[in-house]
């Protein structure tokens, strides 16, 4: 798990206090980087249909990618929100949906519920999916809190996800490999990597050995992929946040293993972003070759994008540059017409049906008896408090970049008073539009001030910057987010009590693009009480547009 800009794993910005030390970056010598640079193969665009990058333009970071038969799937890091780990889908590599996620509930301890304590930047990590066709399941691998490593399972992408195991070794950063001959390893570590061996039905660990320690001329290693390919065995490993190098064995998982760079301070496919690193590689139905990375582009957070590769004659893979970088267009992978399009990321959501879309993952787990589905999303409080970081039941979505608008349409005639609702730009630095119903009369408002230090403690409750009287019991409430990176971006609140019209309410609320929160910026919907519990409000419509 990668930060940007940062010459350091994440293990150290955020686990110094549990006994990991990761090492330093010290600058490659100048051969090395020309060697590298003489690896890199500049791809010629054919007269084919292209894509552009990045092909999610969504924060969905850490990827692992796999295919199974004509589908291919990925997984992604979430850290607090719940459910975790989504599952994407694709048939072509190139346009995806979110298919479910692989785990249900971060039912991990007290904190995930904000239940005396809070677990911001702590959850779902890099993790690893895998198929094991033996026995046609799904598998989802990952560590938590240092402390342990959860196994889960499903016969279907889209669930459901049940846990099949939980092994005492914290698989850090892990990749699983599903050998030719189904035996279960996994590759982890930062800057010590090890492989372990599992048990043959998947739940404790046989073996695990230190297979390769990095040199201190590279520093930090690790978010690995493990991958068997032509009898050889690959780690795939990323220097956070600006490279990517790989691992090759011919004597096995447990090597030894030899090492060569893949890419180094590449620039990416998106203005004011980072360079394009993790992730996993995958092969199409016709033996093709791509990469699928991320790239940190806070404030919106790290973004996927997709590069074709070929290898080198004694078995390196190297990535096919456009003018030098990573490309923004593509000619579009060779795969067989889908056999139905995806589920858009955008568009309307008006909660039809019983159950959320896999779209929606919460602030924290849920306090299930406070909310419901049944067309239409009732948010009965769940909390009283003066911090929205701590109310639960805030149900999140992630922004579309470079920019894009919410719009929600909230009834709010059963609120009662003490109550706040409304629609949030959330992150450690937030701001919301939405609605206050104090002493019996109610006004729709802009808080802004809403802050939390570098330990994830609030610093800031918010402060109300405007506000407008409101009667009846419904609005529209619309935020608008520019995620583009490489600086801070504004978000602006609008709302509307009838007609088409909005009337802007507040100043333009500037978006922090600092990388340490991970996740990037995402629309919130929520409703808390100050006062007492009982109210509720009701959301109709929700409408996530592009321009």
């Amino acid at each position: 798990m990668s930060c940007s800009r940062q010459p350091v794993g994440r293990r150290r910005a955020l686990a110094a206090g549990t006994g990991l030390v990761t090492g330093a970056f010290l600058p490659l010598a100048g051969a090395s980087r020309t060697a590298a640079a003489a690896r890199a193969r500049e791809s010629p665009l054919a007269a084919a249909p292209a894509y552009t990058n990045p092909v999610i333009w969504q924060d969905f970071a850490d990827i692992d990618v796999i295919r199974v038969g004509a589908t291919y799937y990925a997984s992604a890091s979430t850290m607090h929100y719940s459910p975790g780990a989504p599952v994407l889908r694709s048939y072509d590599l190139v346009n995806w949906e979110i298919a479910g996620h692989s785990v249900p509930t971060l039912d991990f301890g007290a904190k995930y519920d904000l239940n005396g304590g809070r677990g911001y930047v702590r959850g779902i990590w890099a993790s690893s999916l895998a198929y094991r066709p033996s026995n046609r399941t799904f598998y989802w691998l990952g560590q938590i809190d240092f402390a342990r490593t959860y196994v889960y399972t499903a016969t279907a992408a889209e669930g459901p996800w049940s846990r099949l195991t939980t092994i005492s070794t914290p698989y850090y950063d892990a990749g699983l490999l599903v050998d030719s001959d189904d035996t279960l390893y996994v590759a982890y570590g930062n800057t010590t990597i090890s492989v372990a061996q599992l048990s043959r039905d998947g739940r404790s660990q046989v073996r695990t050995q230190q297979v390769f320690t990095t040199p201190s001329s590279v520093g930090t290693l690790e978010g690995a992929r493990f991958y068997k390919i032509n009898g050889q065995y690959y780690i795939f490993l990323t220097r956070p946040a600006n490279g990517q190098y790989i691992l090759k064995s011919s004597s096995g998982p447990f090597g030894p293993y030899t090492m060569r760079q893949v890419l180094l301070d590449l620039h990416g496919p998106i203005p004011g972003g980072g360079v394009p690193h993790q992730g996993g590689l995958v092969q199409t139905q016709s033996g093709a070759w791509y990469y699928l990375a991320f790239v940190d582009a806070y404030p919106g957070g790290r973004m996927p994008a997709l590069a074709p590769v070929t290898w080198t004659p004694d078995g390196w893979p190297v990535v096919q540059l456009v003018n030098g970088a990573w490309g923004t267009s593509y000619p579009s992978p060779a795969v067989p017409t889908p056999p139905r399009q995806v589920t858009p990321m955008t568009g309307v959501d008006t909660f039809d049906g019983t159950a959320l879309k896999p779209r929606w993952e919460w602030n924290h787990n849920p306090d299930n008896t406070k909310w419901s589905v049944d067309n239409g999303l009732t948010l009965r409080t769940a909390t009283v408090t003066n911090d929205l970081y701590w109310a639960r039941n805030t149900l999140t979505h992630r922004i579309q970049g470079p920019t894009s608008t919410a719009t929600v349409e909230l009834d709010f005639s059963a609120m009662r008073d003490g109550d706040r609702a409304g629609l949030a730009l959330l992150r450690d630095s937030s701001a919301w539009i939405g609605v206050k119903r104090d002493g019996g009369a109610t006004r729709v408002v802009m808080v802004n001030g809403l802050t939390m230090d570098s330990n994830w403690n609030t610093t800031g409750t918010g402060t109300e910057v405007a506000s407008a009287p409101v009667s009846g019991g419904r609005i529209r409430l619309r935020a608008s987010a520019d995620i583009r990176p490489g600086a801070p971006r504004p978000g602006t609140f609008s709302y509307s009590t009838g007609g088409a019209a909005f009337t802007r309410l507040g100043p333009a609320f500037s978006m922090g693009n600092d990388w340490r929160f991970f996740m990037g910026y995402r629309f919130a919907l929520f409703n808390h009480a100050t006062q007492a519990l009982g109210g509720a409000v009701r959301v109709t419509r929700f409408e996530l547009s592009t321009p």
